[in-house]
């Protein structure tokens, strides 16, 4: 029998089984599952490499266990948690398989986006099945839409949408044009999976589990309550957050995404630092004979990796609990607080990277083999921090322009 064959979901899915809006649980209760979840995704992770996606029971689990329901509003049965909820969910899973965390991160980040839509598309999504997983695309430039009697009619094709083979729902974007010639409007689309086709471009160095492939559709009509102009995912009001009191609800959603995809990041070099210290302390070098963990060498590399991920692990929650400290206290963040949130995102996961490289030095020769789970969280890592969130160079420099009294240039935001 192979790991993967042997790797029995846990027995929490008639727990949480789906029945209206029935609460999915506690942040507590939660974090449980995805700890149990991390021994299980372990053993599918070469599974989920050679299947180029995330296994169907994978996703199944994801469903049963809750875990991608952590923002979402108590209205329907989620846990609606603060962001540090959010971390301690991506950390654990990380953990287990970075390619079920960075589709993971994708599931929660969406769910927290349907919150903004308008009531009737909420209860499309999640009326009759609150644990629908939602993926999605954020690139407006590659979608073209104009408006007509039915709503918008959309074309396009976009890159990188991971999780979506796993999905029920998939975000869009594209560019509304206007017919007098003025500025084109940034708009969000809201559909079915079975609307979409899936293109099978994901071949990549890493993260091969979280089938990030292209989705297109041509001429596909949207209807008008299944859509969202940009200005809605800047923070405030917004025709569905009138739904849920809660603070949570008001948050500028592309401020804390780097937030959110760090956390996975993070949790996979949590992992990879995990297992090095496991095999370290029974491991003798090959060349010499001596215990690996009496060299200074490791001791170090152990230390830097200690400290940039226990530096990474403080930044994020400390990001989240100030956020969570505006929301509640009625105040929407500033433009130099919304670029600071992506900047030091972006250079906490220059910190996990720091951190995870100490690992890889340290691990040596046999880091090289393919199935080797350190070897892969590399990769995976490699993988992960080519993303926009964790791009240091672009999100410290929209700070920095606007701590130099210069405006804001990233619409998004």
């Amino acid at each position: 029998m192979t790991d993967a064959a042997s790797a029995k979901s846990p027995q929490f899915a008639a727990e949480t089984a789906a029945d209206g809006h029935r609460s999915v649980g506690t942040p507590e209760e939660l974090v449980h599952r995805a700890q149990a979840l991390i021994p299980i995704l372990r053993a599918r992770a070469a599974e989920a490499d050679a299947l180029r996606q995330l296994p169907a029971q994978t996703a199944r689990d994801l469903k049963a266990s809750g875990i991608a329901r952590i923002l979402q509003p108590a209205r329907y049965g989620g846990c609606e948690a603060s962001f540090a909820g959010m971390v301690d969910i991506l950390r654990t899973i990380g953990q287990g398989c970075g390619s079920t965390a960075w589709c993971l991160a994708q599931y929660i980040g969406h769910n927290f986006m349907v919150a903004q839509w308008a009531p009737p598309a909420q209860e499309a999504v999640w009326r009759d099945a609150p644990d629908n997983l939602v993926s999605g695309i954020l690139i407006p430039l590659l979608g073209r839409a104009t408006k007509v009697a039915e709503g918008y009619r959309l074309t396009g094709q976009w890159p990188f949408v991971s999780g979506v083979n796993n999905a029920d729902w998939c975000f869009l974007s594209g560019m509304v044009g206007n017919a007098d010639g003025g500025v084109p409007e940034e708009r969000y689309f809201l559909v079915p999976r079975r609307q979409i086709t899936i293109v099978q471009t994901w071949d990549a160095m890493g993260l091969h589990g979280s089938g990030s492939d292209d989705v297109k559709v041509a001429d596909l009509i949207v209807p008008e309550h299944m859509t969202l102009p940009i200005g809605y995912l800047k923070g405030g009001e917004t025709p569905g957050n009138r739904l849920h009191p809660a603070p949570l609800y008001r948050s500028p959603s592309y401020m804390w995404f780097g937030i959110l995809l760090t956390s996975a990041s993070l949790g996979m070099a949590e992992g990879m630092l995990t297992d090095y210290l496991q095999e370290a302390k029974k491991r003798v070098a090959l060349m010499s004979g001596q215990e690996t963990r009496s060299s200074m060498s490791q001791q170090i590399k152990v230390a830097e990796a200690v400290a940039s991920l226990e530096a990474a692990r403080a930044v994020l929650y400390s990001m989240c609990g100030e956020i969570m400290a505006l929301l509640e206290a009625g105040v929407l963040p500033s433009d130099e607080q919304r670029t600071r949130y992506r900047s030091v995102a972006a250079y906490a996961g220059k910190l996990v990277f720091a951190g995870a490289n100490a690992i890889w030095d340290a691990e040596g020769a046999r880091g090289v083999y393919l199935k080797n789970h350190i070897a892969r969280e590399y990769r995976n890592l490699c993988t992960a921090t080519r993303h926009v969130t964790h791009n240091w160079d672009g999100n410290a420099a929209a700070h920095g322009r606007v701590k130099l009294g210069l405006p804001l240039d990233n619409q998004s935001l």
